[in-house]
């Protein structure tokens, strides 16, 4: 099954903080890709890792041709056609910038939207910008829905400010747009918070289908009461669950396995598909098919808030 996420590159800091530098990243047979993109370095506001750097708030650049990105030859020749760019922040120090980008055909149905709200103007968050493949209808009235704080995935996102799974999205009343979402097969999401100091919020939702997945699945692990290990928070996959990814009372230590680098790091680490895995976890995941792990940490001025392991 191919997953509607092609790529997923890490972009980090050089060590005196002038660029960005590619550390790592899943590119499955995309070979070419991933030489161009080792040879690269991007200044803030430069390209799409440094506009994520810039702004301090992700971004969806729905166009990869005719558009700042200077990728643009060899990501055609390998068939991507959008990027997404995500900064991972501790504090006000940047980390990382996650950057996933998608192939568009006829097959492709699924979503990628970025929800604002500015406090100053509205107390609603408004889609910024989306990526809906070949789901036009449904991004029509994405871009005519407000969601208030608390309502729809967004707004139980931006009140919760934690991450959030929401499995059959089609058959849930909570989702605002099941409707839409069950004729198009829209079935399950992930949101993630974004806050600023300015008050401004941020919310990336990414809407799975059942044929083209984001993901082939989504998990998030938070702190335990005494944060010395990450406990299973909740999580979707479209392998049985238990079988995938082991067992959900597991516990993870900073800096075993994926998801406990990114924990020990603060910034995100791949495991790629010919890489092992010290975690138990990890170790259930490659015979389940799931071959390469993405893990994001969620960060505040506090520490960590959670991980969220992306499955391929």
């Amino acid at each position: 099954m191919k997953s509607f996420v092609r790529v997923v590159e890490i972009w980090v800091p050089t060590e005196d903080h002038a660029q960005l530098a590619l550390l790592e990243g899943h590119y499955g047979p995309l070979a070419e890709f991933r030489a161009a993109s080792e040879q690269m370095r991007f200044r803030s506001d430069e390209c799409l890792p440094g506009k994520a750097w810039a702004s301090g708030h992700p971004i969806i650049l729905k166009e990869l041709e005719k558009s700042f990105f200077t990728r643009t030859e060899v990501a055609k020749a390998a068939g991507l056609t959008c990027g997404v760019a995500m900064p991972v922040f501790a504090g006000d120090l940047l980390t990382a910038v996650v950057v996933l980008f998608c192939g568009d055909d006829q097959a492709h149905i699924g979503a990628i939207e970025l929800w604002g709200n500015d406090p100053a103007t509205s107390n609603e968050m408004r889609l910024v910008d989306g990526y809906y493949g070949t789901a036009d209808t449904f991004e029509f009235n994405s871009r005519h829905t407000k969601f208030p704080r608390g309502y729809g995935l967004p707004g139980r996102v931006w009140k919760s400010n934690m991450p959030l799974v929401v499995k059959d999205l089609d058959h849930s009343r909570a989702f605002l747009r099941w409707e839409e979402a069950t004729r198009i097969g829209i079935n399950r999401g992930l949101g993630i918070p974004y806050s600023h100091a300015s008050g401004q919020a941020w919310v990336m939702t990414f809407l799975s289908a059942r044929d083209t997945p984001i993901a082939r699945g989504f998990e998030i692990w938070v702190p335990n009461e005494e944060s010395d290990a990450l406990i299973f928070h909740s999580g979707d996959c479209d392998q049985d669950v238990e079988q995938a990814t082991g067992d959900r009372s597991a516990k993870i230590g900073k800096g075993e396995g994926t998801i406990g680098q990114a924990w020990r790091s603060g910034a995100p680490a791949v495991r790629a598909g010919d890489s092992s895995d010290s975690c138990s976890v990890g170790r259930f995941a490659a015979p389940a098919g799931l071959n390469a792990m993405v893990a994001l940490p969620i960060m505040n001025d506090r520490g960590l808030k959670a991980v969220i392991a992306w499955y391929f």
